[in-house]
């Protein structure tokens, strides 16, 4: 049982990729809270990811859906949750193309579930709702400019989308209820603890067992990488510190192609982990693009780094390094 003393924090999602690495981070920082994780635990999450908090006497988790008010409903009351980080969504836009009833379930019926579950409990009291999403949500951008705060939105694939609507819920409990609601929008994270369906791990993953490298189209796609541990840091920044109805966008000032990702990859594994013959890169084939495959995204960060003196601070070769260094582990024990 956790602490009586202590007030609760609900964490949506938390064994998935960042919430997993956001976790026992938010605990160091926050010795006064506890954190109460809710997790389906579907492909993307993955209770080994929280290993090292799993005894943590301010850690509970709760194996459960986010669509299930009844659940959703007793957590609230047996914990007393003063607060919602709510990272918890269905996120393969390949798996949103195929499959996107899960994506509307998930993203846009569960983030309404807390909301309002969230506001009958707290019933005024100005406790905390912090919605995790994406710069997917702005669409795609041309060579010049930036996504900022107020960049209209045009989502292309039933992911973003979802991810819109979720946003946009988000933001009319704040006008309608007043509810104490803060939004981050993300760039591409990068780190420990992603799934293997991810670009990098892919990358690394096909890599080592000897075959192609798959890589979307021209591999001229860019995203801008943001290191996993430097986007935790600017979540408890904004959750703790942010302005009540106000959206801050976190990047990684990181922009690369998909190819140039690849490449960098293989020359990190060609060191680390070399082959008898040759080198990893001979093995990047170009297959049939994404269906909607938005071209760029790039995050102008200057908002939340003037208004709570947030900059990411990982050097993206050097964070790449880790990652790469992670997943051999991983994938060679």
């Amino acid at each position: 049982m956790l602490p009586k003393e202590s007030k609760s924090v609900l964490i949506t999602g938390g064994a998935g990729f960042i919430g997993s690495n956001f976790i026992p981070y938010f605990l160091d920082v926050n010795p006064n809270v506890n954190v109460v994780n809710l997790d389906k635990l579907t492909y993307a999450g993955n209770s080994d990811n929280l290993k090292e908090v799993e005894y943590h006497s301010r850690y509970n988790f709760i194996l459960g859906d986010i669509c299930d008010k009844v659940l959703v409903t007793r957590l609230f009351e047996n914990y007393d949750i003063s607060g919602v980080i709510h990272f918890a969504a269905e996120s393969h836009v390949d798996n949103s193309i195929s499959s996107p009833h899960d994506f509307i379930r998930t993203n846009i019926e569960g983030t309404f579930n807390l909301l309002e579950i969230a506001r009958t409990y707290w019933n005024g009291k100005k406790d905390r709702f912090h919605h995790i999403s994406t710069d997917e949500v702005f669409g795609s951008l041309e060579e010049e400019g930036y996504f900022k705060e107020d960049s209209k939105y045009a989502p292309n694939s039933p992911y973003s989308a979802s991810k819109a609507s979720a946003d946009f819920l988000v933001r009319s409990y704040r006008h309608t209820y007043d509810m104490n609601v803060v939004t981050t929008n993300c760039s591409n994270n990068y780190g420990p603890k992603q799934h293997d369906e991810k670009l990098i791990p892919t990358i690394i993953r096909t890599a080592i067992n000897g075959e192609e490298i798959p890589i979307y189209g021209k591999g001229n796609n860019i995203r801008d990488w943001l290191y996993v541990s430097d986007h935790c840091i600017g979540i408890n920044k904004v959750f703790n510190q942010g302005i009540a109805g106000e959206t801050y966008l976190l990047g990684g000032n990181n922009e690369k192609d998909n190819l140039t990702i690849a490449h960098k990859v293989c020359s990190i594994l060609d060191r680390l982990k070399p082959l008898k013959k040759g080198k990893y890169a001979s093995q990047i084939k170009f297959v049939q693009d994404r269906a909607g495959h938005d071209f760029r995204y790039a995050i102008d960060t200057s908002k939340i780094k003037k208004e709570l003196d947030w900059e990411a601070k990982e050097n993206f070769d050097r964070g790449l390094e880790k990652t790469v260094t992670y997943y051999l582990d991983k994938y060679t024990i």
